[in-house]
């Protein structure tokens, strides 16, 4: 394909896009995405076909819808959050950003990958031995995100591969050598297990990590020829759908290693259960393969993420370079893996928990406007919506840490799915569909919104 002429050929316009799907599906399979579905394949027995219907929904399809919306208000978070208002078109991407980057997720990689790939198989359990590791993990993820444009390639063609390969061989192996074993639900998979899996799949990230590569898969397709506009929604639609099939295929086949590994219930995380069937179909090679699958998984995301992050706040902050950025993330990763997790995990997932109701609502609306709003501005529904799902989750987390008291909790909780982390649903839609009101019955007296008419315009073309 010739950039300079602006033609491409449907089969390289094909090949642009299932190497693209093939990185954003290795940036989204992380270490929790390898871990949750075998052990909800344990604790869901005889009901694992609702509770892995609701891990894909909001696992699976909630990450796709996620990159969609980006692709549709323009080219980053910043453009999508701008729904929201100014001010939150800064705080929430530099929040989302810093909570799944540097702050939480990033570093989490290097030290999933030590403690489940490679302290198992070696021994190591010093914090020299920790330290070494860390720092080639790391260096090697930032060689690799050293240049944005590159990131297909090594990811999309190399990395992911190998990574889907070696995923394959784990779980054929497993349909091979074992068969299925009738287990009783436990606690809540015995009586909300697509609730359950909802929950299971809204705590891997990948909805706010599927905002973050939005940018990413942009500027690959933007690099590659792919035209702005249309062309770029369309590909961005095809690239996600195609990474999210991977993504669902490989979630089914380790939840049903949970279903018929003998003595799986006797494993306190999805990291065992993997591990001990590495090790029972294929011996010491087994475990080779196991720690590998770790170790890619990891890697795959570290450079997502170093880029992502790097790349949102290049644009954030233009007199500091991308390459900067990428270095200073990546030494506040190195740092805090060495120090240990538990209190970065006590500090970062109140802050992850409450960014997911606003970028759920924001994700949803998003999609929704080219559809309930051809003919004019939807700026009440997206203010009132994304302002009450933000309060009402700051209130929420905060009272899940003891603020407030009693009171607030039982106030909370006479809002139908608060006990299973969706109690700001309804509030929120009660919102929306009062700003809709709001807005339809105004739209005739307010001047449109120049970049939100642009992109809603684009996407329903």
């Amino acid at each position: 394909m010739s950039k300079a002429s602006g033609v491409e050929s449907p089969k390289s316009f094909t090949t642009i896009i299932v190497v693209t799907a093939l990185m954003l599906f290795s940036m989204f399979f992380g270490a929790g995405n390898l871990i949750f579905p075998p052990k909800l394949g344990v604790d869901s027995g005889t009901n694992f076909g609702p509770s892995i219907l609701g891990f894909l929904l909001t696992g699976v399809a909630l990450p796709v819808l996620a990159i969609v919306a980006i692709a549709i208000s323009g080219r980053n978070m910043r453009d999508l959050a701008l729904r929201g208002g100014r001010f939150f078109s800064w705080a929430f991407p530099v929040i989302a950003y810093l909570s799944i980057g540097a702050f939480y997720a990033l570093p989490r990689t290097g030290a999933v990958s030590y403690e489940t790939g490679v302290q198992p198989l070696f021994g190591w359990g010093s914090l020299p031995a920790a330290a070494g590791f860390y720092f080639v993990f790391f260096g090697i993820a930032l060689f690799l995100a050293w240049n944005p444009n590159e990131i297909v390639s090594k990811l999309g063609k190399i990395l992911t591969p190998a990574l889907l390969i070696l995923l394959v061989i784990l779980v054929g192996f497993s349909f091979t050598k074992f068969s299925p074993i009738d287990m009783a639900p436990i606690e809540k998979y015995s009586t909300a297990p697509f609730a359950a899996g909802l929950v299971e799949g809204y705590l891997t990230m990948d909805s706010i990590a599927g905002l973050a590569f939005g940018i990413i898969v942009i500027s690959a397709l933007r690099f590659n020829g792919v035209p702005e506009g249309n062309k770029t929604i369309r590909g961005t639609i095809v690239a996600g759908s195609i990474a999210g099939v991977l993504l669902a295929i490989i979630y089914l086949g380790l939840g049903y290693v949970g279903q018929v590994l003998p003595g799986a219930d006797t494993f306190e995380n999805g990291s065992g259960i993997l591990a001990e069937v590495s090790k029972q179909t294929m011996g010491q090679v087994g475990q080779i393969v196991f720690g590998l699958i770790v170790l890619l998984a990891c890697m795959t995301t570290a450079v997502g993420l170093i880029a992502a992050t790097s790349e949102f706040f290049n644009l954030l902050i233009p007199g500091v370079s991308y390459k900067t950025w990428a270095v200073l993330f990546t030494v506040m990763s190195f740092a805090m893996a060495t120090q240990g997790l538990s209190q970065v995990l006590a500090i970062a997932a109140p802050i992850i928990t409450f960014i997911y109701p606003p970028a759920i609502t924001l994700i949803f609306l998003t999609l929704l406007e080219p559809v309930i709003a051809r003919n004019f501005n939807l700026h009440w529904t997206f203010r009132l919506g994304i302002w009450v799902a933000t309060i009402w989750s700051a209130v929420s987390v905060l009272s899940s840490l003891g603020v407030g008291g009693s009171t607030v909790e039982n106030a909370l909780s006479l809002v139908p799915g608060h006990a299973v982390q969706f109690g700001w649903f309804l509030p929120t839609l009660i919102a929306v569909v009062i700003g809709y009101i709001a807005d339809f019955a105004t739209r005739n007296s307010r001047e449109p919104d120049p970049l939100l008419d642009e992109h809603s315009s684009v996407a329903a073309a």
